[in-house]
């Protein structure tokens, strides 16, 4: 092993468990010939927590006999924010600003389940308006888009394929751009509140929405002359990361990872909220267990958002001037918000009703302000079909102007477990393949 000490990018040292050897790169063949002259055929690899491929800080952690991986394990919490106990100290309403941190490339999932689960312990959850509904609806789909542009362009980029990534970007630009128009953030951005959402639609947004459809429409048949057929990207895609629908029932796996089994589980449709049962839209399924089928199901998903967005379009255009926020001034925060050359803040009306008009009003808005309305005690369990399957909120109250307990089940976190499932017995390169396919954001996993 006298060679393998000399090698400057593969330094070895003695450790309890073994030979560990840090690898940086142009060196594998060298690692692979000095563990074989030894007589071990076992090579433990550290992937992570800052590959590239890992989709932000996940640690794998391989066992490999050549190239072939024996066992993964994944190492996780790298990206811990504690986000589910500072919401134990943060008025109900507040709680919105965190949880739309968790998954930060569906924010607008997080924001409807902690939404609607607070709303069912009001009972106020028939009381929101229709408009409400119809704009939470809107922004889910256009987030599901997004969301599943990310998953296939960081995907296409980890196996080679830059023009999806490049394109996948460009087309999420413009439905950011979107949530800007409406909401005033790109992302994190608190605009779904207990009640309705923040504020009315701008002028001029559903013109904008109708482009982006027409755009898309022309755009996405892109992603299917470049990959559907295409023979390389089906050689790196088909017949990898397999797990079956008994698989998938053991590890409670949801979302695409799911569906590609030929399950058309979809809670948009099985145990629909927010009135999607009133939307015309299908499920998407394949029936490959595969890498390649849960990429078909991500493409075609978007259509049918695309179809759903349509139809929140034309409701909207019916609810011009409709209220977004319920009657009640004890929960109903924030009460009028305009934008002025400072950003966006209360309107002026409100602020001279409250201050010079109405005592009452006025203090009805400090104390939701400061302290927050009260939530009656008991608990609910609130879920919704995000990009990546199965997102749902647990809340308990104790009668305060708090969350008692807040935690939510994130999809990436339980399908993340599929990993070791996907990847062993195949080869190394695979598992950037199956990673990618499960399609993992670990804001959600860590919270």
């Amino acid at each position: 092993m006298a060679s393998q000490t000399a090698d400057p990018y593969a330094d070895e040292q003695e450790t309890s468990s073994g030979r560990v050897f840090t690898v940086t790169g142009q060196d594998w063949d060298s690692v692979v010939a000095g563990m074989a002259e030894s007589g071990e055929e076992r090579v433990v690899v550290n992937m992570g927590p800052q590959h590239p491929s890992t989709h932000g800080v996940l640690r794998l952690i391989l066992e490999l006999e050549g190239e072939t991986v024996t066992e993964i394990r994944c190492g996780i919490g790298y990206l811990h924010t504690g986000i589910e106990k500072n919401m134990e100290f943060r008025n109900w309403t507040q709680g919105v600003t965190f949880c739309t941190r968790m998954d930060y490339l569906a924010p607008f999932y997080y924001e409807a389940s902690y939404t609607i689960g607070v709303e069912r312990l009001l009972g106020i959850e028939d009381d929101i308006p229709e408009k409400a509904r119809v704009m939470r609806v809107l922004l889910m789909e256009l987030n599901r888009i997004s969301s599943h542009l990310v998953a296939i362009a960081t995907g296409g980029m980890e196996i080679g394929a830059l023009t999806v990534m490049t394109i996948g970007f460009r087309e999420r630009e413009l439905v950011l751009d979107l949530f800007e128009l409406i909401t005033g953030l790109r992302m994190n951005h608190a605009f779904i509140r207990p009640g309705g959402v923040a504020q009315d639609m701008p002028p001029g947004a559903l013109e904008q929405i109708r482009e982006f459809l027409k755009l898309m429409k022309k755009r996405l048949p892109e992603y299917a002359a470049f990959c559907n057929a295409n023979p390389i990207f089906k050689g790196r895609l088909v017949d990898v990361g397999y797990l079956d629908l008994a698989g998938c029932l053991a590890l409670g796996a949801t979302g695409p990872v799911l569906r590609a089994t030929g399950y058309p589980w979809d809670l948009r449709k099985t145990s629909p909220y927010l009135g999607y049962e009133d939307y015309e839209f299908d499920v998407i399924t394949w029936d490959t267990c595969d890498a390649y089928g849960r990429f078909r199901i991500r493409l075609q998903e978007m259509w049918e958002s695309l179809r759903i967005v349509e139809q929140c379009a034309d409701k909207l255009a019916d609810l011009e001037g409709a209220p977004v926020m319920v009657g009640d001034k004890k929960i109903a925060w924030p009460a009028q918000l305009a934008v002025g050359p400072d950003g966006m803040g209360n309107s002026l009306d409100h602020i001279r009703h409250i201050m010079g008009e109405s005592m009452e009003a006025l203090i009805h808005h400090f104390k939701l302000v400061t302290e927050g309305f009260r939530v009656p005690v008991g608990q609910v369990y609130t879920a919704v079909e995000s990009p990546r399957g199965e997102l749902a909120c647990h809340l308990v109250s104790d009668g305060g102007t708090r969350p008692y307990r807040a935690h939510f089940r994130d999809p990436s976190f339980v399908n993340l477990q599929c990993a070791s499932v996907m990847s062993e017995g195949g080869l190394i390169a695979d598992v950037i393949v199956a990673i990618a396919s499960i399609d993992p954001v670990m804001g959600g996993v860590d919270r």
